[in-house]
């Protein structure tokens, strides 16, 4: 690459480092697997960032190459995960340590789904883009987009952990028949 080039490249990494690291995160539930992720779709990038550069959005390009990245990842042979409810050795409850609780809970239920279906909550819900948007990235229909985002949805829901930090104290809901219906 000319000095150019690869300076906006540079700069677009710099600019834009850790959305995609989130999202990543988000999509992996490891933040070491979310930085490969991430620096394997950007060195993908760089390799046509000519191309990347002329599109719409490169922001929205990059990220649809990481989508494709993570799908990757579940197309070759690799060791599985078990993820605990709780570390061991807990120390008393302080507001972190809730907070920690209900992420590794929201994590552990996102590990749950399906590729596709927790690359549609990631995109949907936590990087806010329209259905259209998440079908492009995806190389779906928004039709898909929705039925996989309800199939999800309704997993989460049905969530052990997650039905316990939404309905304990953290969340402040009132439990069904306590007076909080009407």
């Amino acid at each position: 690459m000319q000095a150019g080039p690869e300076a906006d490249f540079q700069e677009f990494v710099r600019a834009r480092w850790s959305r995609p690291v989130r999202t990543a995160y988000l999509l992996t539930g490891d933040v070491h697997l979310a930085e490969d992720l991430t620096q394997t779709a950007l060195a993908k990038a760089y390799r046509s960032w000519r191309r990347v550069s002329r599109s719409d959005s490169p922001e929205a390009y990059v990220r649809r190459m990481l989508v494709s990245c993570n799908s990757d990842r579940f197309r070759k042979r690799r060791v599985t995960e078990a993820l605990t409810a709780a570390p061991p050795d807990a120390a008393g409850r302080d507001e972190a340590v809730s907070w920690a609780d209900e992420r590794s809970a929201l994590l552990a239920a996102l590990a749950g789904l399906p590729p596709k279906q927790r690359a549609v909550i990631v995109m949907r819900y936590w990087e806010d883009l329209s259905e259209a948007e998440v079908a492009e990235t995806l190389g779906c229909s928004p039709g898909t987009v929705k039925s996989q985002a309800s199939k999800a949805l309704a997993k989460l829901r049905t969530h052990p952990g997650l039905a316990q930090v939404v309905d304990g104290p953290v969340c402040g809901r009132v439990p069904s028949g306590q007076g909080g219906d009407k």
